[in-house]
């Protein structure tokens, strides 16, 4: 339990200094660069204060700070020298007076719950003995490796089309067969590395991790929020009859 509490006080730390951070530059979007490094910084962390230190470890820690490294960058150089992210910049309006307070609690502190939750199976992986079964290893990091390069090739297509046309719907590459390849990409590997975790025979309740980043994606911060910005165009509304919501698919028109 000691070990929980020690991670919890420094995320706790980790996402406070955020928010002042954000507070001075006033922009509250970098939570978002805040979250890929938070869970690096969780998974060296929960590796630091375990007793059982095993090339295991080292290797799942490796994934996920690939994976949140490379996440952080790709979002400071997409916001660099832009004005705040649109879903930031409502929520000042919204919240008024109340915006510092809210800020503190309903970005940094909640996403600081959440981003502890979805690293549990990491955390667990960090305090489990030699494994007994590389199946699960393997399988879960092959699934890590399809979801990273559907969150990478997604976000570099996205933003190659950006570059060209400004204000269109991107249906090319990845974007063709899933709306949201990048947010995919994101749910899978953290589902590949639930999966590397149960190479013991144990660790099944750390499934809470994927679940959590599953429900957030789907139904609250990620494809819903993203989607409302578009509604009322009908070229997205269009994309929408004919592209998969989320899993990859054919298109309905290719069928």
């Amino acid at each position: 339990m000691a070990h929980f509490i020690y991670l919890a006080i420094i995320l706790f730390v980790y996402m406070s200094g955020c928010f002042v951070l954000a507070y001075f530059k006033k922009r509250n979007d970098i939570a978002d660069v805040a979250w890929g490094l938070g869970f690096v910084l969780m998974a060296w962390s929960s590796y630091y204060f375990s007793t059982t230190k095993t090339s295991f470890s080292i290797f799942t820690n490796v994934l996920v700070s690939i994976w949140g490294i490379r996440l952080a960058w790709h979002i400071y150089a997409r916001n660099k020298n832009k004005a705040e992210d649109f879903r930031y910049l409502a929520w000042r309006k919204e919240w008024g007076k109340w915006f510092v307070i809210r800020s503190f609690f309903q970005i940094y502190m909640l996403q600081g719950f959440f981003l502890f939750i979805i690293s549990i199976p990491v955390i667990l992986i960090n305090r489990t003995e030699t494994p007994e079964n590389n199946i699960p290893i393997w399988l879960g990091a092959f699934l890590w490796l399809i979801g990273f390069l559907f969150e990478t090739i997604g976000d570099a297509q996205l933003a190659n089309f950006k570059k060209l046309n400004k204000g269109k719907i991107i249906e090319t590459g990845l974007w063709k067969y899933t709306r949201h390849p990048n947010y995919f990409g994101e749910v899978l590997l953290w589902w590949g590395i639930w999966v590397m975790s149960i190479c013991n025979f144990q660790n099944f309740w750390g499934i809470i991790g994927p679940i959590t980043i599953n429900y957030l994606i789907l139904y609250v911060s990620g494809v819903p929020m993203l989607e409302r910005k578009y509604v009322g165009n009908s070229d997205f509304e269009n994309y929408i009859k004919r592209t998969s919501r989320f899993l990859p698919w054919f298109p309905k028109n290719d069928q």
